[in-house]
């Protein structure tokens, strides 16, 4: 939730041209992130789960991709606070994912 936020306070600055383009689709991408890990959550099974969770790491690179492609437009200055919150969020969804699959291996 915290990097949707963050993507929401990065992309007021993008120009007004980029409204219905960059802007829009970095936003849905920032809140489809949680999003897919909620729905996840509420499936019933542990392989939805980590389908869900998969998706919201698309989403997480996608968004990555994204934001490294405003940078290059100079619609925003490159940040490694942003960089990191990307990086451990990926880790994070990785290691849920990693420990969701060794339960299921258990079974």
């Amino acid at each position: 939730m915290a990097l949707v936020e963050t993507v929401y306070r990065l992309s007021r600055s993008f120009p007004d041209s980029e409204h219905f383009g960059l802007t829009s689709q970095v936003r849905r991408c920032a809140v489809s992130v949680p999003s897919n890990i909620a729905e996840g959550a509420a499936r019933r099974s542990t392989a939805e789960y980590l389908r869900f969770l998969s998706m919201a790491r698309g989403s997480l690179s996608e968004l990555d991709t994204q934001i490294q492609i405003a940078t290059r437009l100079g619609y925003i200055e490159a940040s490694p606070d942003f960089e990191q919150r990307v990086d451990t969020t990926f880790a994070r969804i990785t290691a849920l994912m990693n420990a969701l699959e060794k339960v299921g291996a258990a079974r």
